[in-house]
């Protein structure tokens, strides 16, 4: 199993931290933007004498609120489409187990969510990358490049837009040449639509649920934790029309029995949240995505895309090694008593010696934090021995 690039330097952050330094946490996606109040009063009224498992497929007065939801977006799904799971991470994982056996492959732009790696390792599948550049602000690589990868073993594709690291959105264009692709080899297309409300300049959200033509072909990959600002609660859903995979996901659901109650009555709750909440949030990571790109572009040799999704980007710095410059920042630097945890670009790549000059930063913290997280970088950028 693959060490977290996410997770893997905390031990020097907290060790960093109980030394008195102020540790910016810019490697995860752990947004500080407040959860919807009728999730909170959800949970704060409750009047339950007994915390009972649910069906394992989900309560049912969730997945058929949850349809509505989807529908609402002009993704027409009846309820029985949905399978709750334990976070998105377990919708992945119950995607490829039920679509996949042990030794085939998927394939997917790189650098991509590196937990999917996990994923593949866990379910013995192999991930089949195809590189996306930052020189192109890591679009959709070429169709001729993708089907090269296709063979025997192949049995899927898996994009997540907007895409976790990148902050890439995939157009609507784009998702129509990977469904000609998915159609040719008959594939299905597995679609991690986790970061769909946070579209930025104009741009507009296309589900892969909307393709024509290869409605039983894609499989939903979706979750509240970013939506709504609850990644404690660890809900997330596996929606197909594909009948045979929602069986079959069943199955292996029974395993665990049910998907977290408390959990469920929260995002329950939540699809009731305002419409305005999502418009000042979208104000509020666009305002911080601006202030972010503009600092790390005003740093000499930075560079950092400007996100049109998500909120995270993937941004080449002027190192040897971001494995080794991430280390080096948490143990051997500090400015003003403070310094940023980051999560270093290869950890989001399969092929070897990619990222190396690539870290991911996450645009969670507020305008002032991000400041101050800004100009310790910079600060330490230039004291870096590995500078090139």
């Amino acid at each position: 199993m693959p060490a977290s690039p996410i997770r893997k330097l905390i031990p020097f952050a907290e060790e960093a931290a109980r030394n008195g330094v102020k540790v910016y946490r810019l490697n995860i996606g752990q947004p500080d933007i407040p959860t919807p109040r009728v999730a909170i009063e959800a949970i704060r009224n409750l009047d339950l004498k007994v915390l009972e498992y649910s069906h394992s497929a989900g309560n049912e007065s969730y997945r058929r609120k949850l349809a509505g939801f989807y529908r609402s977006l002009g993704i027409e799904v009846d309820y029985t489409d949905i399978l709750i799971t334990t976070g998105g991470s377990e919708a992945v994982s119950f995607a490829l187990l039920t679509c996949l056996d042990p030794g085939d492959e998927i394939i997917t732009s790189e650098p991509f969510y590196a937990n999917y790696n996990g994923f593949a390792v866990s379910t013995g599948v192999r991930i089949v990358p195809v590189t996306s550049t930052i020189s192109n602000d890591f679009a959709l690589p070429p169709v001729e490049e993708i089907e090269l990868k296709i063979t025997p073993r192949t049995k899927g594709i898996l994009v997540c837009n907007p895409n976790n690291p990148t902050g890439y959105l995939y157009s609507k264009q784009e998702l129509f040449r990977l469904r000609d692709i998915v159609k040719k080899h008959d594939l299905y297309l597995f679609c991690d639509e986790a970061y769909r409300e946070f579209c930025y300049d104009g741009e507009e959200h296309f589900s892969a649920m909307k393709l024509d033509g290869i409605e039983e072909n894609v499989v939903l990959i979706d979750s509240v934790s970013k939506r709504y600002s609850e990644c404690g609660v660890r809900i997330g859903a596996l929606v197909s029309r594909n009948r045979e995979i929602i069986d079959s996901a069943l199955r292996i659901a029974q395993a665990r029995l049910s998907p977290p109650g408390l959990g469920q009555i929260a995002g329950e709750a939540s699809i009731d949240t305002p419409a305005g909440y999502f418009s000042e949030v979208n104000q509020e990571y666009t305002q911080r995505r601006n202030f972010m790109v503009d600092a790390l572009n005003s740093m000499p040799g930075v560079y950092c895309p400007k996100p049109k999704g998500a909120f995270y980007s993937m941004v080449r710095l002027p190192v040897d090694d971001s494995d080794l410059f991430a280390r080096w920042i948490l143990e051997k630097f500090e400015y003003r008593k403070q310094t940023v945890l980051l999560a270093p670009g290869s950890g989001f790549y399969s092929t070897p010696g990619q990222g190396k000059d690539e870290v991911r930063i996450a645009y969670v913290l507020n305008t002032n934090d991000l400041k101050n997280a800004m100009e310790t970088l910079a600060e330490a950028l230039k004291a870096y021995p590995g500078r090139v």
